[in-house]
């Protein structure tokens, strides 16, 4: 009798975090049409600036163009070569077999499994100097700065998920942010891209700030940020968003109750859309006064025994905390009776009303002024519906326009384009080609020494997502794939 022989077949393998790869056949074709690209060029060398050509013809969208030159060492020569180029993209395909996963790799350089705010400067720097949307911007380089500021916030506000300053390539994944820069070729108006680009948004943020800004000494402090909207936030809730609760900045006597241009593009967010995942995290943070996870009754009465006061002092009748939280109670229906957790707000569609009701006085009379079930969305040209963020910025960018008596502030730029900028000098220079290296501060500080923990040693570059994340409460468990 002959031996049994067990023949095991492995399990197909259905999991591959950087992509399933792609066949040889697509790849061969790639190349092809990448090698055909580089004989349109003098010696088969294409500079930076023709350098959507090759971004192009390997299937990418246009605006990785200056990433994708740098990582294949196009700085350092001022061109990349046909051979230079396929095996960096040979080496790439190898081991990144979707958009995301090359994405992270090309603007890192292969270096990290993360990204980290400075990885953004070279693509948004891009995008000013090349869109045509941007095209009055590009020879006003001293609002530059402030515009790659407040879009690489902006991104990290959406994107990084984690709040650990560092987007993982599982968050790059499940954002928009790919798709948005593939909009960016297709449409010629950047203030139709809402999203991270939008010059009006910035326009609108920026403004924001140096009207609080009084001493423009580049940072707001309790004072300046407690005459934002005409004194509407309560003294308590300010002393909460300067205890470190949401910014880093509280924590080092460098930056002792002081909040950064950055810091303050997340605050204006998160205080203009309260319906935004990471605005209702941000107002949990600053409510939450023992850090366990739950709103509890009394944290609750702290925040509403202010806004009493306040009332009170102004003549409005008051209603009795008893009955305001039986009210929020009804409205939240919180899983666990006598506390309030991040999800049960999350669930709810009215954040807003709940959060200012405890902090904001103005919106808080404005709330009940109105129905709150009632309708309050607004739509675009295309129907689609405009977020609180989109209408409160449009909104403003229109007061701005009027305060200018009509002129659109983009004409205003150019015509007072050299007058000395009070921010830009104190933020790192961005030029091309000759400078490989990029960081991101809101001001000329070293803050290496400054940061918390989670970051390894040899990631010195990583001191600048500081200024884009707040203490996380949680582990960065997809720091690295």
């Amino acid at each position: 009798m002959s031996p049994t022989v067990i023949v095991f077949h492995p399990d197909p393998r259905f999991y591959f975090p950087q992509g399933k790869p792609i066949l040889a056949q697509h790849l061969d074709l790639v190349l092809k049409k990448v090698a055909a690209a580089f004989d349109n060029f003098p010696n088969q060398q294409v500079p930076r600036h023709q350098f959507g050509v090759i971004t192009k013809a390997c299937d990418c969208p246009l605006y990785w163009k200056t990433p994708l030159f740098i990582a294949c060492g196009g700085d350092k020569a001022g061109y990349v070569d046909l051979n230079s180029f396929l095996d960096y993209w040979r080496n790439l395909c190898s081991t990144c077999h979707n958009p995301a996963s090359r994405f992270l790799s090309i603007l890192t350089r292969g270096q990290r499994q993360y990204l980290l705010p400075e990885d953004f400067i070279p693509l948004v720097q891009d995008v000013v100097e090349t869109h045509p949307g941007l095209t009055f911007l590009k020879e006003a380089t001293e609002f530059h700065s402030r515009y790659v500021h407040t879009v690489i916030a902006r991104i990290y506000y959406c994107v990084n998920r984690s709040w650990s300053g560092r987007i993982s390539l599982a968050e790059l994944r499940r954002s928009n942010l790919l798709a948005v820069l593939k909009l960016l070729e297709e449409e010629d108006d950047i203030n139709a891209i809402t999203q991270y680009f939008s010059y009006e948004h910035f326009y609108v943020i920026y403004c924001k700030f140096w009207e609080l800004d009084r001493d423009h000494d580049l940072f707001i402090d309790r004072h300046d940020l407690a005459r934002h909207s005409d004194h509407a936030l309560s003294s308590r809730l300010i002393d909460r968003i300067f205890s470190g609760a949401v910014t880093r900045g509280g924590r080092h006597k460098l930056r002792e109750d002081r909040m950064s241009y950055t810091e303050f593009v997340w605050f204006l967010l998160s205080e203009e859309d309260k319906t935004h995942p990471t605005a209702v995290e941000y107002w949990f943070r600053c409510m939450d006064l023992d850090g366990d996870g739950f709103l509890s009754m009394y944290e609750l009465e702290y925040f509403y025994e202010e806004q009493l006061q306040r009332m009170d002092a102004i003549g409005i009748e008051t209603l009795p905390f008893e009955d305001c939280l039986c009210q929020m109670l009804d409205m939240i229906r919180p899983e666990v009776q006598g506390k309030i957790s991040l999800s049960d707000l999350k669930r709810c569609k009215m954040t807003s009303i709940f959060f200012d009701t405890f902090f904001n006085l103005e919106k808080y009379l404005d709330h009940e002024q109105r129905d709150p079930f009632a309708s309050q969305r607004d739509h675009d040209n295309e129907g689609r519906e405009l977020s609180d963020w989109d209408r409160y910025a449009a909104e403003e960018y229109e007061l701005l326009v009027a305060e200018e008596g009509g002129q659109d502030p983009q004409e205003d730029l150019i015509m007072n384009g050299d007058r000395e900028d009070l921010l830009s000098p104190n933020l790192d220079k961005l030029s091309w080609p000759s400078r490989p290296s990029f960081k991101v501060t809101d001001f000329d500080l070293d803050l290496g020494d400054h940061l918390g923990g989670g970051l390894d040693d040899e990631d010195e570059s990583a001191d600048d997502s500081d200024d884009y994340a707040g203490d996380s409460d949680e582990d960065d468990e997809e720091g690295s794939i």
